[in-house]
């Protein structure tokens, strides 16, 4: 059975007034939150490694399995990989529902920040929120450690952030461990294809 998740919760909160950032003074959203929203779809398939760190991290990522598969987002849609939860203008946050418990909550909520920092100074735009089961759209995430340590690699943008040295480090530890897990035949391969050979 598929493990549990680590949904975090994030706003932006003005250090002298308090004021939430992702809500202007009209209350409506501010560019500020579509912008990190945008940076938490465009970066967040380089930052799966991080997300899901482990081989079996991957499991819980499947299709009708109460977890994200894609980077859509929406008004508290319980499908897609970011939700805006049901609240007030003065409560707005982005909800980022795709790390596992299995990850550092440290390094998530750094690599969180980072995308959603990304998405605002670069002013991008995120896509329409999604109206309806987020399960009936492609996959957008990696399906497994090996294709999320190859989109962490080739980001250089969030390798600029949280530092190359640590990024080449952690890839480093990242691809060992996943080379160790190739070299083992599970239980599961001796028991279905052995006779198949």
């Amino acid at each position: 059975e598929p493990g549990s998740a680590m949904h975090m919760h994030q706003s932006l909160v003005d250090e002298e007034t308090g004021h939430n950032l992702f809500t202007g003074p009209d209350g409506k959203p501010t560019s500020m939150f579509t912008g990190y929203i945008a940076g938490l779809q465009k970066y967040t398939p380089a930052l799966m490694p991080i997300f899901a760190p482990y081989i079996n991290s991957y499991r819980r990522l499947s299709r009708f399995m109460a977890a994200p598969i894609n980077v859509a987002w929406g008004y508290d849609n319980r499908t897609v990989g970011f939700r805006i939860p049901h609240s007030g203008p003065a409560a707005r946050r982005i909800e980022n529902r795709i790390p596992g418990v299995d990850c550092n909550p440290y390094l998530a909520i750094a690599a969180t920040l980072a995308a959603g920092y990304l998405g605002m100074t670069q002013n991008l735009e995120p896509t329409e929120p999604l109206l309806s089961d987020g399960y009936e759209l492609p996959y957008q995430l990696p399906r497994n450690l090996e294709e999320g340590l190859t989109l962490m690699g080739a980001c250089e943008p969030m390798a600029e952030i949280l530092g190359e040295k640590f990024v080449k480090a952690y890839l480093a530890l990242k691809e060992t461990e996943y080379e160790a897990f190739f070299r083992v035949i599970s239980s599961w391969e001796r028991r279905h294809l052995l006779l198949h050979v």
